[in-house]
């Protein structure tokens, strides 16, 4: 996102708690100018000083991480985004920009595409927080402060900090590495999926719109013709990489996130920013991706990319306390603790 903001003339502010520091899978692109290495739940008025918008996307966004300790996801995602908004409007920021998530339609079931006055039916901790929040900082907008929510699809791609926990990044890693196109349910539910490139331009979208197009509004984020059942991504997948079979995870079974989505208010606010991607060149950049690095399942499914097993370790090092904040902030500043 960030280089997308920059080439788009934008003068952009990182924070980030850099948790994942040491997981960066290829080339790390450019950072920002300005980058404050801090936790959101320690933001403080004089980090927005001079801040037009906030584009708000911190979250601890694992399942299996929540399931760890829910009380993170409540604390991280929920209060803290609900304090960086509050902050934010006290402050005179004018848009806040919330990475918001398809995820809070859950278990929907049916096969109709659901429109942004679908009713919620979350399933994980992380899927909660996102409702919770939309409803906390909806109450919040003013004639001068614009709540904007970008419910996104079901992400992938290549990027620094690569996630493999997501189903499209997930099932080819498997594919490359070990033949089989492992499937973690039984491949009946729905998924909308949107690449990380077109999840930015949206950003950048809302960023440029007028305030009256945007102000207080929920998007879905994706486009219609990329709902799929996850057995057709994983059949995509068998069909890409080269010499693998479909196969299924120990335990896989009925997955309650069943959610189709439609996206045709984001597209007829912004015609010009439709995603572009498909799941089929997703597939296509991962696989080259991975050849290109030389992925091997130790890589992703151990504690380097896998981020519960990298946080783990961290936390058994001393590294990082049980908040899941830094001990000590030099070292979380100057690189790997």
């Amino acid at each position: 996102m960030v280089p997308i903001l920059v080439n788009a003339g934008h003068e952009v502010t990182g924070l980030d708690s850099d948790l994942y520091r040491a997981s960066t899978y290829g080339e790390m692109s450019p950072l920002p100018p300005r980058e404050l290495i801090k936790d959101v739940r320690d933001i403080e008025a004089g980090d927005l000083e001079g801040i037009d918008a906030v584009v708000h996307l911190a979250a601890l966004s694992n399942d299996m991480l929540g399931d760890l300790n829910p009380e993170w996801t409540w604390d991280i995602n929920y209060r803290a985004s609900v304090r960086v908004a509050e902050l934010a409007r006290d402050c005179g920021v004018g848009r806040f920009v919330f990475a918001s998530s398809c995820s809070m339609y859950g278990a929907s079931g049916g096969d109709a595409p659901l429109d942004e006055t679908a009713a919620f039916n979350p399933v994980t901790a992380y899927a909660k927080s996102k409702v919770l929040v939309e409803q906390e900082v909806t109450g919040m907008a003013t004639d001068n402060f614009s709540p904007v929510f970008m419910r996104n699809a079901t992400a992938y791609g290549l990027s620094p900090r690569i996630r493999f926990d997501v189903v499209i990044n997930n099932l080819t890693a498997w594919a490359y590495t070990t033949g089989q196109v492992l499937m973690k349910s039984d491949g009946s539910p729905w998924r909308p999926l949107v690449h990380i490139a077109d999840i930015s331009r949206s950003v950048l979208a809302v960023l440029e719109a007028p305030r009256e197009a945007i102000h207080n509004r929920a998007f879905n984020i994706g486009a219609d013709r990329e709902n799929y059942r996850i057995r057709e991504l994983a059949e995509m997948v068998r069909d890409v990489v080269p010499e693998c079979e479909l196969g299924f995870a120990e335990g896989a079974g009925p997955d309650q996130r069943n959610y189709r989505v439609s996206f045709a208010r984001f597209a007829q606010a912004f015609p010009a920013y439709v995603p572009q991607w498909t799941a089929h060149d997703g597939i296509l950049e991962l696989y080259e991706g991975y050849r290109r690095i030389g992925l091997d399942r130790d890589d992703y499914e151990g504690s380097r990319y896998k981020r519960i097993a990298q946080l783990q370790q961290r936390l058994a090092a001393g590294d990082l306390d049980d908040t899941l904040r830094w001990r000590h902030q030099v070292a979380a500043a100057g690189g790997a603790a």
